[in-house]
């Protein structure tokens, strides 16, 4: 038989076990049921007779199984895929282009959304009713998927299409807000929303907060649609949902990972390598010609209450992780932060470690990224104060808060 017709048939019968394999018991021990449970069990029947297209990664998955397959196998007819940045099953490492393309696991093509192109045209959306939106944040304003939710919604408005948002929990919690309120002239796509560095809001909340704010480029009202999680409480780290973590890129592979890069994630604006290339980025920062050899870095230690080892480290090129990492193959000496999730404030720590960095480190200095990242050029002057924009940010919040 033709291998082309072997592969769907296959497919459909390894995904329909998957799915009912899938006993109550799976999901009962997670305390959190995410939004893409909660259509599963509620909101199928609204999307019949209805074309869906889906703006999705790998975190997009219930009891195991990825959003697509488990749609596709409900009934519900996706027309089409759209992948953010590391792609739609998540195998670009960070600031590769995705290409256009074809899934090869379904048939259906994908299109790009970290590309030339990071917005949906018209002629993507030409054969949608509705967009899913489902992917798993790590709650920065710099993490590219807010941005790519909020191109998603403008060009949904643009075209009359309705947006779905399947919420998730934002890891470091929703009561966890720092940093700096981006400044307008600092705008990009690393930072699209005048938000503080960690925002403490869910996706969900975002979108309806960009609604209320005006902060959508938009001539007309965008329908969107946030489908909430239960059992999330704001007072919840990752660790406390009981759900598994899925890296929501090929960089943060466990929630430490991706809490520490809160405030670690200010090196990449800076000359220092932020432990790209290596097993543990974010975690793992230093220079080829940078002093380990004195306690500069016990007062960091004992204020924030976390470990700093001195390590040597030679970071390599990864593929569908980390192309050309900064001093690639160069041995280099720096510093391996041993106890993130002891931090109580991961962005204040990243600003405060940053400036000891870089002036223990011979040569060492700022590049153009920083202020794109941090939002202000407020971070040269290596100060956590964040200002009155932080509290007005705090309480305009308050009335697109989902969950308490």
């Amino acid at each position: 038989m033709n291998k082309h017709i072997i592969t769907p048939i296959l497919y459909t019968v390894v995904i329909a076990l998957l799915i009912l394999g899938c006993k109550p018991t799976d999901v009962a021990s997670s305390k959190v049921h995410v939004g893409g449970e909660v259509l599963i069990s509620e909101y199928l029947d609204s999307l019949q007779n209805k074309r869906v297209g889906l703006v999705m990664n790998p975190t997009a998955r219930v009891n195991g199984v990825h959003m697509l397959d488990t749609l596709l196998h409900s009934g519900v007819n996706v027309t089409a895929l759209f992948a953010p940045e590391h792609g739609f099953r998540g195998d670009a490492g960070a600031g590769e282009i995705i290409k256009d393309g074809v899934d090869e696991a379904t048939g259906l093509t994908v299109y790009s959304l970290y590309g030339k192109n990071k917005k949906p045209s018209s002629e993507m959306l030409s054969n949608i009713d509705v967009l899913i939106f489902d992917m798993q944040d790590v709650g920065a304003r710099f993490y590219t998927y807010n941005s790519t939710m909020k191109y998603v919604i403008e060009a949904a408005s643009e075209n009359d299409k309705e947006v779905w948002i399947l919420d998730r929990p934002n890891p470091a919690g929703g009561n966890y807000v720092s940093g700096w309120v981006l400044e307008d002239e600092h705008q990009s796509f690393v930072g699209t929303y005048p938000i503080p560095i960690a925002h403490g809001l869910t996706l969900g909340e975002l979108a309806l907060m960009a609604q209320g704010e005006g902060w959508f480029d938009i001539e007309k009202e965008p329908k969107i649609k946030v489908i909430p999680m239960k059992g999330w409480k704001r007072s919840m780290k990752w660790d406390d949902t009981g759900l598994p973590w899925i890296a929501p890129s090929p960089n943060l592979p466990t929630f430490e990972h991706a809490y520490v890069y809160l405030g670690t994630c200010l090196i990449e604006g800076t000359t220092l390598s932020e432990g790209r290339g290596t097993n543990d980025p974010f975690l793992t920062l230093g220079f080829p010609d940078i002093n380990t050899n004195g306690d500069w870095f016990k007062g960091i230690e004992s204020e924030y209450m976390v470990q700093l080892d001195t390590v040597s480290f030679t970071p390599i090129s990864i593929p569908g992780k980390s192309l050309y990492p900064k001093f690639q193959d160069q041995a280099l000496e720096g510093i391996k932060i041993q106890n993130g999730l002891a931090l109580t404030d991961p962005v204040a720590f990243g600003v405060d470690l940053l400036h000891a960095l870089l002036e223990h480190s011979e040569g060492a200095e700022f590049n153009n990224f920083i202020l794109k990242l941090a939002g202000t050029d407020a971070i040269k002057k290596g100060h956590t104060d964040w200002g009155v924009a932080l509290d007005r940010f705090k309480e305009s919040r308050q009335k697109y808060l989902l969950y308490n």
